[in-house]
């Protein structure tokens, strides 16, 4: 029986026998919805998660489950259309393995896309703004660093200080005050999903210092973190936290505000990869 470090290679031997000397530089994780970001991408390669070996399927609507190679603002990209979640019943350390693997494949930066509940408070939010990513709250109740360690993984006890990365943020903030897109910067909180947060949840997280709620990013986040990657981290609020509005939460009106933001997210996306 393999190992994880040994799944990791077999998987990254896979891809590479797909993309062949094709080096990705910067890898995008696309969240619910917004999927279409990739057929932008010149002279790609789409290879499905189901045809990977050792990859966890994506079982969720408005995630297609692609890897996709290729050229984005000329530079190098593997975007992932559709993530792997927590709630599917996968660990944490199959939920990051595809950073593992991109990782492997030679990615220096990661972009993490994110719906998320806004908690109106320190930031006026509203359904459809984006919130970039400054520093979150793991409030999943598990890290995917828990277990056995592998020294190329990095260092065993990662600093956490500065996990989303400053160079970055200022790129982003720029792009956007460019693109006349406004950027609202705050801290992302992670709950396990997959129901949606009570009131009296919000309220607290609210006191803990968070500006929105989701169900993703963090733990890759931590892994990228621990492997010296960059990352940078943006957000779009689907909608009011629990307890902020008199409308009942849905999926489907996720993927309704994805469809309404995923051209102004994409035209953010490619404009932070064509300065970085």
């Amino acid at each position: 029986m393999k190992n994880f470090l040994e799944k990791i290679n077999e998987t990254t031997e896979f891809l590479k026998q797909k993309i062949g000397d094709f080096s990705p530089k910067i890898a995008v994780v696309l969240g619910s919805g917004l999927g279409e970001l990739a057929e932008c991408v010149d002279k790609k390669i789409v290879v499905s998660y189901t045809d990977v070996p050792n990859m966890p399927k994506s079982t969720v609507s408005g995630h297609k489950g692609n890897f996709v190679f290729g050229c984005l603002e000329k530079k190098p990209v593997v975007i992932m259309q559709g993530r792997i979640h927590f709630y599917e019943g996968y660990s944490l350390k199959e939920v990051t393995f595809p950073v593992r693997v991109m990782k492997k494949l030679g990615v220096e930066v990661l972009i993490l896309t994110s719906a998320v509940g806004g908690i109106k408070g320190r930031l006026p939010l509203k359904p459809g703004d984006f919130v970039l990513v400054k520093d979150h709250i793991n409030f999943m109740g598990d890290n995917p660093l828990v277990g056995e360690h592998y020294e190329e993984f990095g260092e065993r006890f990662p600093d956490m200080s500065e996990v989303y990365d400053k160079n970055l943020r200022i790129v982003a903030k720029k792009v956007a005050k460019k693109l006349n897109i406004k950027l609202y910067e705050g801290v992302y909180l992670a709950s396990r999903g997959p129901s949606y947060e009570t009131p009296a949840e919000i309220k607290m997280f609210k006191k803990l210092g968070a500006d929105v709620v989701g169900m993703s990013v963090v733990p890759e986040a931590i892994v990228a973190n621990q492997q010296k990657m960059k990352v940078l981290a943006i957000a779009y609020v689907s909608n009011l936290a629990a307890g902020l509005t008199k409308k009942m939460l849905s999926h489907e009106e996720v993927l309704e505000i994805a469809e309404r933001v995923k051209d102004k997210l994409g035209k953010l996306i490619k404009g932070i990869g064509k300065e970085m």
